[in-house]
């Protein structure tokens, strides 16, 4: 294999092809019987790859060299982005190893992959399915390489982070330090120009929508990034600087610039961002997707 060289699957696997599987409407969560969310979101990857793959005969060898020639998520997942972040020094042989390495030695990031997963399917109406996600989603797959990179960064291993970083921003326009920690059902949606700074924490269930920077304010050291809680929703183009706290089920409108705490369940909007009034209810916008319901409460709005 030369430097850079895709990886490829076996092709005495390739013989034998897997059998067509006609379309069928894909669940977004696991049936309680399910039993285990990871086996079951493998398995719909497995069917909607095999029903692609008949329907469509130009994807068939991407799909089962992808997909159907491995035996499991990690296996799959790991393949992809080592064929997606290799370069003519950074080898896919050596990504694959490192990222099977890692997933295999932390569960934890396995079941947040499947969380992230299943958030995307459920909230994004354009995902196609759970294939679509992990083969096109550039925001599920950044996410996912952030997570190994931050167990590189945890183990000292800070050059090789850095290196996957670097890599991660030049092919995905995704720029999350090693650093910063990431829950599990995060969704970052068309995730072009997402930047998340050293010190940034997201909770779970957060939702984040494309040009949206979580950073600092250019003159602080030390923790000096932004803390988002579970199930807030940022929309498009927000910018959160500053050691700020972004309390649980809070909603950041588009284009807003926030520089100071925001309340939980409350909504910021403007630039400077301004508060309006808390919610009640248990409706959590990061994971309902709600963009606009605030717009009644503020007076300045006009058409």
């Amino acid at each position: 294999m030369t430097a850079g060289q895709p990886l490829r699957a076996d092709p005495q696997q390739r013989r034998h092809s897997p059998p067509a599987l006609h379309p069928a409407v894909v669940p977004s969560y696991p049936p309680p019987e399910s039993g285990n969310d990871e086996s079951w979101v493998w398995s719909q990857i497995k069917a909607e790859a095999r029903r692609d793959a008949d329907a469509e005969p130009a994807l068939a060898s991407f799909l089962y060299a992808t997909v159907l020639s491995h035996p499991s998520l990690e296996r799959s997942l790991s393949f992809h982005l080592a064929n997606k972040l290799c370069s003519s020094t950074l080898l896919s042989t050596l990504l694959y190893d490192l990222f099977v390495g890692s997933l295999a030695a932390h569960p934890t990031i396995r079941a947040a992959a499947v969380a992230d997963l299943l958030a995307v399917r459920s909230r994004d109406p354009a995902c196609a399915g759970f294939s679509h996600c992990l083969l096109n989603y550039k925001g599920f797959l950044a996410v996912q390489a952030h997570r190994v990179a931050h167990v590189l960064w945890a183990q000292n291993r800070r050059a090789l982070a850095l290196a996957l970083q670097s890599r991660v921003a030049e092919v995905f326009a995704v720029d999350i330090h090693p650093a910063a920690a990431i829950g599990k059902g995060v969704l970052l949606d068309h995730a072009t120009g997402v930047v998340i700074g050293e010190t940034a924490v997201v909770g779970d269930n957060v939702s984040i929508l494309h040009h949206v920077t979580l950073g600092g304010t250019g003159k602080a050291v030390g923790d000096r990034h932004p803390k988002i809680g579970d199930g807030v929703l940022i929309g498009a183009g927000a910018t959160i600087l500053g050691n700020v706290l972004i309390g649980a089920g809070a909603k950041i409108g588009a284009g807003s610039v926030v520089l100071i705490d925001v309340p939980p369940r409350s909504t910021a909007v403007g630039n400077p961002a301004r508060l309006i009034g808390g919610k009640k209810g248990d409706d959590m916008p990061g994971e309902s997707m709600d963009h606009t319901s605030f717009i009644q409460q503020w007076s300045d709005y006009t058409i």
